[in-house]
């Protein structure tokens, strides 16, 4: 009954008024040059884990907050952004005298939005969702104290909602973080965040589930595989709480605040935060490559309810059912069929798909994990499984290897010989998938295909990354969309 009401429900997405318009800017989003120190040395609130766990040692947990908002409210920020979308009016006569671009005109269109964000490292790297930062060209940090910062984007996951972002200084305050797998449904939790632009505020309340669906993603896009597996809380969160610390009554992370279930867009009984041992997984993986290198099994499940259990005569409600196999992925070279039950990943119980989808996604291609089925004559029994990619490998791709394919974050894919004559180009590169970047805040999308840049045909995938990460000055390309259509996107890095 509860997940019926719950669909009903319109899910609003806290990051402020979340802006209409793609932003052109002249700022640094992207970095140039990655940080050559690894995410386990950069994020230091979890040093902090066990000192605050000490602090508790032998004495109750307290009921009057203080402590832990104090320790809190200085390592969440206030994320405000700016949008311009960018359309350029050619000039075909200065064209034909002084080359592509040439006499063009730009108009632009501005907007903005705002969020939260909580500090991870000492060294300024930032945690929020990705939809406060998305089609962002410019964003602004502001901290506890009033300081503010400019901030670029170091990567995004749209598939958990969530990316990191940096600012530039040292010995700011990182949060404590915690392990939201010990969280309890009925334990007291504070939000802390930005809501409706009041700066630091904190409010209580208790986790109502865990492991929670609320189908808050889009599904549509095929190159993204939502991962939702909510904490639910009944502490009131608005707009302007999105990105922000979800914590235990210790000052720990556990959670970053994500959505709202509400018919008017403001807080009405529940809230959704992103538990911290999958933000970890994620956050680690965009520090350390730029993006997110996920582990998949390779199924198709769903949950088990009263009629699919007599359905497929089960002799329980305990699991999740395996639908259908992908040919060729971990489960299928392991041994798991279609129709097994999945009851357990390593020692945690399975009970619903966002529960394994939160323990699947917290590993990475390459990760040996023990599965628990009961099989299709009903015997359980333990399998061992290497989990894969996409393209089904289970080698982490290097961050060298990555910038060859990746850049302001878009991947790129050469054109076949038939895509060339459709489009009747000899040279150019085609965008495969597009994340949070700038090249999405400037209206770019996957399919299209990039002909020049700066006026120099892109022979390779490899030579248009290389310039895009590279450069330090204005870029001009020259694109082809979907339709066919040439046109071109200016903009400085």
């Amino acid at each position: 009954m509860r997940s019926k009401i719950l669909t009903s429900l319109l899910f609003g997405i806290l990051g402020g008024v979340l802006p209409l318009f793609a932003y052109i800017s002249y700022q640094k989003l992207t970095p140039k040059k990655q940080n050559k120190k690894s995410s386990l040395e950069l994020i230091d609130g979890n040093r902090y884990h066990h000192a605050r766990l000490a602090s508790f040692s032998g004495a109750e947990i307290p009921i009057n907050f203080s402590e832990a908002s104090k320790n809190t409210i200085n390592s969440v920020v206030h994320v405000t952004t700016k949008v311009i979308k960018t359309s350029f009016q050619r000039d075909p006569f200065q064209e034909f005298f002084y080359g592509p671009g040439a006499g063009g005109r730009e108009f632009k269109q501005y907007g903005s939005g705002a969020g939260s964000g909580v500090i991870i490292s000492s060294e300024g790297y930032i945690v929020t969702n990705n939809h406060v930062i998305e089609d962002a060209s410019e964003i602004e940090v502001t901290l506890n104290d009033n300081s503010k910062y400019t901030a670029k984007i170091i990567g995004a996951d749209p598939s958990t909602d969530l990316a990191v972002i940096k600012i530039t200084g040292a010995k700011f305050q990182p949060i404590a973080i915690g392990n939201s797998d010990d969280l309890k449904i009925g334990e007291w939790v504070l939000a802390v965040g930005n809501p409706f632009n009041l700066t630091s505020t904190v409010t209580a309340g208790i986790v109502s589930a865990k492991a929670r669906n609320i189908n808050l993603f889009d599904r549509s896009k095929k190159d993204i595989v939502p991962i939702e597996s909510f904490i639910q809380t009944d502490a009131a969160v608005n707009p302007g709480n999105s990105g922000g610390a979800l914590v235990n009554t210790m000052g720990q992370l556990v959670g970053i605040n994500t959505a709202i279930a509400s018919q008017t867009g403001s807080y009405s009984g529940y809230s959704f935060a992103i538990p911290v041992n999958l933000v970890q997984k994620v956050m680690r993986d965009i520090i350390d490559y730029g993006m997110v290198q996920r582990g998949y099994l390779g199924i198709q499940i769903v949950d088990i309810t009263q009629e699919s259990k007599t359905k497929n005569n089960l002799p329980n409600l305990k699991g999740v059912y395996v639908q259908g196999i992908i040919e060729g992925g971990s489960a299928e070279k392991s041994g798991i069929k279609k129709g097994n039950v999945i009851l357990k990943i390593g020692s945690t119980e399975i009970n619903s798909v966002a529960k394994l989808q939160e323990e699947i996604g917290k590993r990475r291609p390459g990760d040996k994990v023990s599965v628990t089925i009961r099989d299709n004559k009903n015997v359980k029994k333990t399998i061992q499984i290497v989990l894969r990619n996409k393209e089904g490998k289970t080698k982490l791709v290097s961050k060298e290897e990555i910038k060859k394919n990746f850049a302001l974050g878009a991947t790129f894919v050469s054109l076949s010989n038939k895509e060339k004559k459709e489009f009747g180009i000899e040279e150019g590169v085609k965008i495969k998938s597009i994340t949070t970047g700038k090249l999405k805040s400037l209206g770019l999308n996957a399919g299209m295909i990039i002909t020049k840049i700066n006026n120099e045909p892109v022979e390779s995938v490899e030579k248009l990354t290389s310039k895009l990460n590279d450069s330090n000055r204005g870029v001009l390309l020259e694109i082809v969309t979907q339709e066919g259509k040439k046109d071109y996107v200016g903009f400085g890095l």
